[in-house]
């Protein structure tokens, strides 16, 4: 196991590090992925084994980027503990359990901080958060959930070492307990290792590892800030189209970080059939997608360089939409679409719509009697229906309109 991680670690150093040269830098993602989604890690569950050694290589790779540790007692490491359930919906056995957040500094002596992250974690066996996985237990390796998060900011941490934006220090935090509940980043922000409020703005990647044909990168927490659209919309990076959501809250870091007032940004490239399973492995990865998100994010960052502080401004919660439906279609929504009516990406197995004849890339248009222009109207469609309810479905397949009939 040593000699293997020995040799990753080598591997990443065999040219100049982090030269923004596409090749090499390519060849860095790689490496980096490989090693994170590689079943020696586990799965990388909090407070285990494969945890342990997926930090170790963080904090050796934040070491080549040429940044300072700024976890606990002058480490790289922020240890928090916490009470683990053997049964994700409680009444099983608790164990005490310590995570660790990997912690790197780029000083420039500036009097604010931005904040770039990316959590680590993953599922383990799937014993806890894969309900997606119809399986037996089986390593969760996590590739594009968040090996790819993590990837494209080790990729940020050598560009800005060496970049001309230096009215910014940056903080680089790799979370753990993301899966369990954001138990990182909520322990990071309740005993940070840096004043907050010096804190400028938060950029968060997870999952963006999966940049579709369309290259469609969605953005969330856009209306955290008036700084942020008008930011966006003045970046080109290989035909990257930008889809905003303005909400700060959302299920991943960025979070623990805008209920500190803070603006936010949260990088993704879509859903997938392979999420929360064990398929999510490092041969499906589009590296070359990952490099594009990484500077797309760097001319955000350079743009934003020298216009001081943003300010923050809280949103809606675009979330509480979903909170109210009883039933599940049994698809995965494609969240970075940006067409009329909610496309399907992906049809899970023995769920309504797979008993209807529905298919991945069907774009639903109506349910029922409600019209369909968004994933908001398709919530809200859902909620209208209960368990056993039956209705018909209307998607477009193609250049066809077709009606399903779905029971709940």
């Amino acid at each position: 196991m040593k000699k293997c991680f020995s040799f990753l670690i080598a591997l990443t150093i065999w040219s100049s590090a982090f030269s923004q040269n596409r090749e090499t830098d390519l060849q860095h993602l790689r490496v980096d992925v490989v090693y994170l989604a590689s079943n020696m890690l586990e799965g990388r569950e909090t407070g285990k084994k494969g945890e342990s050694l997926a930090a170790q290589y963080i904090a050796e790779r934040f070491a080549q980027a040429g940044l300072q540790p700024k976890g606990n007692n002058g480490t790289w490491y922020h240890t928090f503990d916490f009470k683990y359930n053997t049964h994700p919906h409680g009444g099983g056995e608790e164990e005490n359990r310590t995570g660790t957040n990997v912690v790197g500094f780029l000083d420039n002596g500036a009097a604010t901080t931005v904040v770039i992250g990316a959590h680590y974690d993953h599922l383990g066996m799937g014993l806890e958060g894969s309900s997606l996985n119809a399986g037996e237990p089986a390593i969760h390796n996590g590739a594009d959930d968040n090996a790819s998060g993590v990837a494209a900011m080790l990729l940020l941490a050598g560009y800005l070492k060496n970049s001309s934006a230096k009215h910014n220090n940056y903080l680089f935090i790799a979370f753990s307990g993301e899966e369990m509940g954001l138990f990182g980043s909520k322990n990071f922000v309740n005993a940070p290792t840096i004043d907050l409020d010096k804190v400028n703005y938060m950029l968060n990647m997870d999952m963006v590892g999966r940049l579709n044909e369309e290259k469609v990168l969605a953005i969330n927490g856009a209306g955290t800030s008036p700084a942020w659209k008008d930011a966006l919309e003045k970046i080109s990076q290989n035909g990257i189209k930008v889809k905003t959501t303005d909400s700060g809250v959302g299920p991943s870091d960025h979070t623990s970080f805008y209920l500190k007032d803070i603006p936010v940004l949260h990088f993704f490239t879509g859903q997938h059939s392979d999420y929360h399973k064990p398929s999510d492995d490092s041969e499906l990865v589009n590296y070359e997608g990952i490099f594009d998100v990484a500077n797309f994010m760097l001319q955000l960052i350079e743009q934003l360089d020298n216009t001081g502080k943003l300010a923050f401004t809280k949103t809606k919660d675009e979330q509480q939409q979903a909170a109210s439906f009883k039933v599940t279609l049994g698809v995965m929504p494609d969240y970075v679409y940006d067409g009329e009516g909610m496309r399907i990406d992906a049809v899970l197995d023995d769920r309504p719509a797979k008993k209807a004849g529905l298919e991945g890339g069907d774009v639903i248009i109506q349910i029922g009697d409600k019209e369909v222009k968004n994933i908001y109207d398709y919530m809200d469609g859902l909620a209208l229906y209960k368990k056993g309810d039956k209705t018909k479905v209307k998607v477009k397949r193609k250049n066809k309109t077709i009606e399903k009939e779905v029971e709940f």
